[in-house]
């Protein structure tokens, strides 16, 4: 079960970004474009971040963030070798993933702070409280975020604010990587081209993509569709953290972290039983995916010290030059400003 609520979207999407706008220093940001397969590995290569016999040695990821998945991959995928397709998967996913965890932990943060001031007898402020309640909300500990307010009593905060930092916690990168490639088939998949639909979500009451093969008896349930890849990273975050299907694999979480092991990705697989309806199949297939592909290396990636860029792939070599006149006019009249807010990676 792959459910993404149509109702909670935009909650969705706001739990894992900010109550405030966009840093102004982020606009400036660098965009860099390339062009198919041969340009994107020759990027890579220069910064340090390609090779599939030592990706051991190369888990320092550039922070670059690719901002569409598009019809030219499926096109461009059918040209290179399978190895090189997952690799570029890979590799153009990782650093989404690792942001996704960034703002976890930022937002575990502000838990952490709101459960001190709690415990100190102190009130939280409004915008605490409101933060509180929309997090509350979205991984299902609270029915509405509106029910977190000042009447709340200090003992109801407390177990509002332990479920909530039980349930938001990181996911390490090689199960993201793993199931992302299995539902989207390397990002090929019409769903993943149409609508960044990286990892299967469903969702109900008419929006999203419709099925080819839609089964009467679930519904009219569609695949989530997104504006961003990074907002279907996003939604599956918060899909595994908060919806009630996935127990299992907070409490393996849990568990791991009370015992000081690492969240090792094969392990959280087992929490995955009902991801899927082909149930324990669906998790044998999942860790053959990552052990096969060797993605529990990924669990150790972390972040180049480096500015956040982005990334736009343009359909060829002659193309590039005009999507670089096209970012700068952009640029220039505000419109990427408000991109990057929509964005919401803060």
């Amino acid at each position: 079960m792959k459910f993404t609520h149509a109702s909670k979207i935009i909650k969705l999407f706001l739990v894992l970004s900010s109550l405030s706008l966009i840093n102004n220093s982020l606009f400036a940001q660098e965009v860099i474009v390339l062009s198919g397969p041969e340009d994107s590995i020759a990027w890579f290569e220069s910064k340090q971040w390609w090779g599939e016999t030592n990706r051991e040695q190369q888990m320092a990821v550039p922070r670059s963030i690719i901002t569409g998945t598009g019809p030219n991959w499926r096109t461009n995928a059918q040209g290179v070798t399978v190895a090189v397709k997952k690799e570029l998967f890979y590799r153009f996913l990782t650093p989404l993933i690792l942001h996704a965890n960034d703002m976890v932990l930022d937002r575990r943060e502000r838990l952490q702070a709101i459960e001190q001031q709690i415990d100190a007898n102190e009130r939280p402020s409004n915008d605490d409280l409101a933060f509180l309640g929309l997090t509350a909300d979205v991984l299902h500990i609270v029915d509405d975020a509106e029910e977190v307010t000042e009447e709340v009593s200090f003992d109801a905060l407390k177990i509002i604010v332990s479920e909530a930092l039980y349930k938001l916690d990181v996911i390490p990168p090689g199960l993201a990587l793993g199931q992302a490639a299995y539902e989207s088939g390397y990002g090929t998949s019409r769903f993943a081209n149409l609508g960044n639909a990286l990892f299967g979500q469903w969702t109900f009451g008419g929006d999203g993509l419709v099925p080819e093969e839609q089964r009467g008896e679930l519904g009219d349930h569609r695949i989530a569709a997104f504006d961003w890849p990074f907002d279907s990273v996003r939604s599956y975050f918060n899909n595994l953290n908060g919806h009630p299907a996935y127990d299992d694999f907070r409490r393996i979480r849990a568990d791991l972290r009370q015992r000081g092991e690492p969240l090792d990705s094969q392990i959280l697989a087992d929490g995955l039983i009902r991801y899927s309806e082909r149930g324990q199949e669906y998790v044998d297939t999942l860790k053959s995916i990552m052990r096969v592909n060797n993605l529990t290396v990924a669990d150790n990636a972390e972040f180049s010290d480096e500015p956040l860029s982005f990334i736009v792939i343009a359909n060829d070599e002659a193309d590039k030059e005009r999507v670089r006149q096209e970012i700068e006019r952009m640029r220039s009249t505000g419109e990427i400003d408000e991109i990057l807010k929509q964005m919401a990676l803060e």
